[in-house]
């Protein structure tokens, strides 16, 4: 029989998300049909026949719940597969809802393209299989006179089939198998010796060699289930990790079933396993992400509270020069550590970034190894070089274009030495009061990163040497982790 497409609703308010999932579902090859509402969507289902839904779960007027709920109550449409696409985080309270309402699966936003065409795939091959089965099961009707005793085993079969389909829709089908509660043989089927990392060739299915392949936290899931099945239980689903021979470890989402005989003892146990480790992995990222942008945003606030808090100017114009300053310094540094993924940045890239305004030419030398600064580190001598340029502008070498900058840097030991040494510029004279420049760059390189900051007020020029250890536990205790110097620090390290 020639591949027959089936038709599969896409139902969204959002039209860019539309084209997202066309995009995605393309190469399926099926013939995909969009509604951008609810009672569009109602519209659609009066009109075509449709073999999966994919709904957003958040529509203003008639949510995915909602229009779940109304499409159940439709007898066409009481085993159409409805996938939900959720961009928030689920509670199992959600998720039993929406499988209340006929969901047979969620699908987390961001989605994964391989993992979303993969489950839309499962979901239309069943929909053909299950129009087949229809078929078939209409030709043996039509044969019932001559071909009775054919015709019970062929039912009973299509019987144990529908069973195995309906259970691959509530649990989204990745692998099945069969277990003979009174024999104790298994079946398995190609999906599930994948998921587990085993072959049919070299891999006997029995109770003992399964349970050697979870994970040991989770083996009582197993006797749970059976001790279940044996006090009358129908059904039993459960998430559990497996450990491949290879020592990967996968997480699984369980669904299984029991038949039983006319006494009502069991007779034989199905089941549909899934492998949900790229669900879990995202979910840990994500909880990941947010506790990073949670922990950077609270302390860009804390060190730009800071800069606005203890800024000092004679004049307004003056303050919001020196603020905007020092703000757009720790921007810049923070698109550097954004487009490394917080992994780090490179001190010339710093050093580039705050000379780049100036366009001085031939007036600044610059001497050094490449060395790749931790998140911390990055942002504290960012700040510190920009104090550092901005004095030079206004007061020294680089007020004047005879002046002269050079900037060396080394490491040895896990220790970065930075010298700064002007000359040529106007006559320099110790300053009788630190400013906020020199203050939190003293506090944040000696509080904050265990490091030395030394300043020689030369005649000739000024001439400042940093030394920062780059594996202080304090600057690599987490990915961007960075603390803006107290009030406290910043008035201890101006005595």
């Amino acid at each position: 029989m020639d591949h027959e497409k089936v038709n599969i609703l896409l139902v969204d308010d959002q039209p860019a998300k539309l084209l997202a999932y066309e995009v995605i579902l393309k190469e399926l090859g099926e013939n995909l049909v969009v509604a951008s509402s609810g009672r569009e969507a109602l519209e659609v289902l009066l009109k075509t026949e449709i073999a999966v839904i994919l709904v957003d779960v958040c529509m203003p007027e008639l949510d995915g719940f909602e229009l779940a709920a109304m499409i159940r109550e439709h007898p066409r449409f009481q085993k159409t597969a409805m996938i939900f696409i959720s961009a928030i985080q689920v509670s199992d309270i959600d998720r039993l809802r929406g499988y209340e309402m006929g969901a047979v699966d969620y699908v987390p936003v961001p989605v994964v393209p391989e993992v979303l065409r993969a489950k839309i795939k499962v979901f239309a091959e069943l929909y053909r299989k299950t129009r087949e089965l229809e078929r078939l099961n209409q030709e043996l009707e039509d044969r019932v006179r001559a071909r009775t005793a054919e015709l019970e085993n062929s039912t009973a079969k299509l019987r144990e089939s529908e069973q195995r389909r309906s259970m691959a829709i509530a649990a989204g089908k990745m692998g099945s198998w069969d277990w003979d509660w009174i024999s104790g043989d298994w079946m398995w089927d190609e999906g599930q010796y994948r998921i587990f990392g085993v072959g049919p060739e070299s891999f006997e299915v029995n109770p003992a060699n399964v349970q050697a392949l979870l994970h040991p936290d989770d083996v009582d899931q197993l006797r749970k289930a059976i001790a279940e099945f044996n006090k009358g239980t129908r059904a039993y689903e459960t998430e559990f990790r497996i450990v491949r021979p290879d020592g990967e470890v996968r997480w699984c989402v369980g669904t299984a079933a029991a038949t039983v005989d006319d006494s009502g003892r069991v007779v034989r146990v199905s089941g549909v396993t899934v492998d949900i480790t790229e669900r879990k992995r995202a979910e840990e990222r994500q909880n990941l992400l947010a506790r990073e942008v949670d922990h950077r945003a609270k302390n860009a606030l804390a060190l730009a509270q800071s800069i606005v808090r203890l800024t000092r100017a004679d004049e307004v114009k003056a303050y919001v020069i020196a603020v905007e300053g020092r703000i757009n310094a720790l921007a810049r540094v923070h698109t550097i550590l954004s487009l490394s993924s917080w992994q780090g940045a490179e001190l010339s890239k710093l050093i580039d970034e705050e000379l780049a305004p100036y366009s001085l030419g031939g007036q600044i030398i610059l001497a050094g190894p490449e060395v790749q600064l931790l998140p911390a580190t990055a942002q504290t001598l960012a700040l510190a070089l920009h104090e550092l340029f901005t004095n030079s502008a206004k007061y020294g070498a680089l007020s004047t274009r005879s002046g002269r900058l050079t900037i060396g840097w080394q490491v040895e030991d896990q220790l970065l030495t930075l010298s700064w040494e002007e000359s040529g510029g106007p006559l320099v004279m110790t300053p009788k009061s630190r400013g906020f420049g020199t203050r939190s760059l003293l506090a944040s390189v000696e509080s904050q990163l265990g490091g030395q900051a030394q300043f020689d007020w030369r005649a000739e020029g000024l001439l400042c040497r940093l030394k920062v250890p780059l594996t202080r536990k304090t600057a690599t205790a987490a990915p961007g982790k960075f603390d803006a110097p107290s009030s406290a620090e910043l008035q201890r390290a101006s005595g």
